[in-house]
């Protein structure tokens, strides 16, 4: 179950990507579509970004707040969360896809082409980082994450 519901979100990561990238490339500039597109990006991040959570703790979280605690618990308690500043990226794409293009309306064009990017970066790592894990198993310290969380 755990696993199918981290493969789920890791899927819907990468079709709301697909997604943006459609609607970006078609958008002509036009800013309605544009914001749409930026918006379907933020939601790829937060899909890895459940996934991830998921898979250290086994809680779903509910809402944006939920998720940048899960993070930062988990940048104290995980290295290669840490190291690779999940939640740093994860707070930058909701900054400038989420807040500054689809509700602000600042439509940048070369910004969102490098927001798209970096969301799928970060999909990327989120997936290396998981493979990782349950290729090598926990740490024994990570071990505890269920119950320290």
């Amino acid at each position: 179950m755990a696993e199918e519901f981290v493969r789920a979100r890791l899927g819907d990561a990468w079709a709301f990507l697909e997604a943006a990238r459609k609607e970006f490339s078609e958008s002509g500039g036009d800013p309605v579509k544009v914001r749409d597109a930026a918006e379907k990006a933020w939601n790829a991040a937060v899909q890895a970004t459940d996934a991830l959570i998921y898979a250290l703790t086994g809680a779903r979280p509910m809402s944006h707040y939920e998720r940048r605690r899960a993070l930062r618990d988990l940048e104290r308690k995980v290295e290669s969360v840490r190291s690779l500043g999940l939640r740093d990226r994860y707070m930058a794409r909701y900054k400038v896809l989420h807040g500054e293009t689809f509700y602000e309306g600042v439509v940048d064009l070369e910004e969102v082409k490098t927001e798209l990017d970096k969301v799928e970066e970060y999909i990327r790592d989120v997936e290396k980082l998981l493979s990782a894990r349950m290729t090598a198993g926990p740490s024994r310290r990570e071990n505890r994450l269920h119950r320290d969380l």
